[in-house]
């Protein structure tokens, strides 16, 4: 079965990767802070995994249930943020983004209020597996906000496909190119790695207050591409060739 190849205009995918960049600083942002304040990620669920594992596999099973303990509640945070987003609408990805910053807002209340880790843990995977599903495409290009790795690799295909001088898949046209692909890239990691070092910075000097900058942040957002009419879901152009499914 062949589909029609899709094109996504310049102007559109230059406001996604914004989108992408932006939202990939909190997740790293966010990561920092509960890896520094609780000793696990709540974006990050291969490290959690591992770390799972490492303790079930020296017996300490106290410490393998408290890194387990974010893995099902970012499950539940992307699923509900998938549900949401049914018709991948811009109003629907506003209001999954403005939830997110409502469960850091919550998180900050109850940092305040002396919750216990758990409750913490919960609210910010839930919050960072609904933020994983705002933006997974950039035009013709695969994203991932709190998995960098996956971007590192596709960044390392784009080098070796300009190496063996291979088109660019899904070309959205001719400004899309493997050095396009390789800045965007590059960017969502280099906006976690910032995003990470703020958090981080931030812990150590405001502590509880720390999340209220990235829910306030996620807020200017949402308003921003609002006023600025930014799509999540264009409308699709036909180019003259096919891609095999």
């Amino acid at each position: 079965m062949s589909l029609p190849v899709v094109a996504v205009p310049l102007s559109v995918v230059r406001r996604q990767g914004w989108r992408a960049a932006s939202r990939g600083l909190i997740c790293g942002y966010v990561d920092s802070y509960t890896l520094l304040t609780f000793g696990l990620y709540t974006s990050f669920m291969s490290g959690n995994t591992i770390a799972t594992g490492m303790n079930g596999g020296q017996a300490k099973y106290a410490a393998a249930s408290h890194a387990l303990l974010p893995i099902p509640f970012f499950v539940l945070g992307a699923t509900l943020g998938f549900l949401m987003q049914k018709a991948k609408s811009q109003q629907q990805n506003s209001r999954v983004s403005m939830c997110v910053a409502a469960l850091l807002l919550l998180e900050v209340a109850a940092a305040i209020g002396a919750a216990s880790l758990s409750v913490c843990v919960m609210i910010l995977s839930c919050a960072m597996g609904m933020m994983n599903t705002t933006v997974s495409q950039v035009g013709g290009q695969s994203v991932n906000l709190g998995f960098v790795t996956g971007d590192l690799k596709n960044l390392g295909e784009h080098v070796a496909n300009i190496v063996y001088g291979a088109p660019v898949a899904q070309s959205q046209g001719s400004w899309d190119t493997h050095w396009r692909r390789i800045f965007l890239l590059g960017g969502i990691w280099t906006c976690f790695l910032v995003g990470a070092i703020g958090g981080a910075a931030m812990a150590t000097r405001v502590h509880v207050w720390t999340l209220m900058l990235p829910a306030l942040f996620l807020v200017l957002l949402v308003v921003t591409e609002r006023s600025a009419g930014s799509p999540a879901v264009v409308a699709p152009q036909i180019l003259g060739g096919h891609l095999e499914a």
